[in-house]
């Protein structure tokens, strides 16, 4: 009788289901822009550069019709930027605005402003970045590398 009682508690072992496994962790949740914030950064950002005294001829040239050869990329419809896809899929038109704003805080820290250094534009457009810093999958941030700026003064 021993040997039967075995066989069936073999049986029963085989044949019953493995125990839960311990719920995999959940991936980190994507991390969406606070849209209001990055209006009023946008707002205040658009104020500053409306108090620049004498533009430099570069600065000038951008508010023309024409896009120059090395200027910062700008917004077309195929970039994704209505409210509606930004609801669903912001990652296009976040790269896009990235980067267009990676060049003017670039710019800030050229020899244009080396005159008249913009210290508080600076704030609001770091301020700005940072709200449009998404994180794209899981582990990446999306956060494209700060370039090296020269020290004012050389």
């Amino acid at each position: 009788m021993a040997p039967l009682r075995r066989l069936r508690l073999w049986l029963l072992l085989v044949l019953l289901p493995p125990p839960p496994a311990a719920p995999a962790p959940a991936p980190a949740p994507l991390r969406r822009p606070d849209w209001a914030a990055c209006r009023v950064l946008s707002r205040e950002l658009a104020r500053l550069l409306g108090t620049v005294r004498e533009p430099h001829p570069v600065l000038v040239r951008a508010a023309g019709s024409e896009e120059p050869q090395n200027w910062p990329p700008r917004i077309r419809c195929s970039d994704a930027c209505d409210p509606q896809t930004l609801e669903s899929n912001h990652t296009r038109c976040l790269h896009r605005i990235r980067q267009a704003l990676q060049h003017y805080r670039d710019l800030l820290g050229s020899d244009i402003f080396r005159e008249q250094p913009q210290p508080q534009l600076e704030t609001t457009m770091e301020q700005l970045l940072r709200h449009v810093q998404v994180r794209l999958h899981r582990g990446f941030t999306g956060a494209a590398p700060r370039l090296h700026r020269m020290p004012r003064g050389q």
